[in-house]
């Protein structure tokens, strides 16, 4: 699978082993602009804590993100962990707050837009909250079943088909983590010359079906905590147990980046 990066490739800093591009929402905006204004279609993931954790065990998931065009921090551990690491992300740009500034984008550029993936009814309910803004064209919604695991694909085969029949220029895809991104990367050179985006729980979000955290508890880092409160039997494992590895990871990424700064430092011989 190519690799077709956006023009003016950003900075990025690496946190477990994921890469992170250096930039603010507008420069995500612009950046996803130029992807689509290509031709070539890409890949735009949106990675938390969770992420970064889930790719130190999966390789898929590694692969995945070593081919994405944009990687856009979404999750203010991240921002802080930036710092901590010597290459300071801006802020946190999260694929729910990317989703009405870029159906504006597809008003004004003419893009054509899909939104896949949600709960039932979620896709679906999201185009009609999008479609009332003038100029905003829904390509089509879809709500498959995937199945993760490389012998079960044909459900997420016949989506990607179903995605390059209707022809749009920018694609929502709301699986969750890794399946998105699982997805996004086994079929993107089918999905081109389209840009897929992998925005999570974004479209229940534009729905009205999962509420948001207040903006407050998203400045401070606390999101995680207003979801764990509203589905705690689905959530406690993940943010109470598995992403505690996140601590390791971090601090074995701030020896990795010293390393490489006194690295760059050290004179050369002669």
């Amino acid at each position: 699978m190519t690799n077709a990066r956006a023009p003016a490739t950003p900075r990025r800093v690496r946190i477990g082993s994921l890469d992170i591009d250096v930039l603010d929402r507008e420069g995500a905006l612009d950046a996803i602009e130029a992807l689509v204004a290509s031709g070539r279609g890409g890949a735009v993931f949106t990675p938390n804590v969770d992420h970064v954790v889930k790719a130190e065990r999966d390789p898929r998931l590694r692969a995945a993100y070593a081919a994405a065009d944009l990687a856009l921090a979404d999750g203010m551990p991240l921002v802080w962990a930036s710092r901590l690491l010597g290459t300071p992300l801006p802020e946190r740009v999260a694929g729910s707050d990317l989703v009405l500034p870029l159906a504006a984008r597809a008003a004004r550029r003419g893009w054509r837009l899909y939104l896949v993936g949600g709960a039932p009814g979620d896709a679906a309910r999201a185009a009609e909250v999008l479609a009332r803004a003038p100029g905003v064209t829904i390509a089509g919604v879809d709500a498959p079943i995937l199945d993760p695991s490389p012998a079960g694909d044909a459900a997420g085969l016949a989506a990607a088909e179903r995605v390059r029949a209707a022809r749009p220029d920018l694609v929502l895809a709301a699986f969750g983590a890794p399946k998105q991104e699982l997805w996004i990367h086994r079929h993107l050179d089918l999905l081109r010359p389209a840009v897929v985006i992998g925005v999570g729980a974004s479209l229940a979000f534009v729905a009205g079906s999962v509420p948001r955290a207040p903006r407050w508890m998203s400045r401070a880092g606390l999101e995680w905590l207003h979801r764990l409160a509203r589905e705690p039997r689905r959530l406690w494992r993940r943010y109470l147990v598995e992403d505690a590895a996140f601590v390791p990871i971090l601090l074995r990424s701030w020896r990795d980046a010293r390393r490489a700064r006194a690295g760059a430092r050290r004179p050369s011989g002669g």
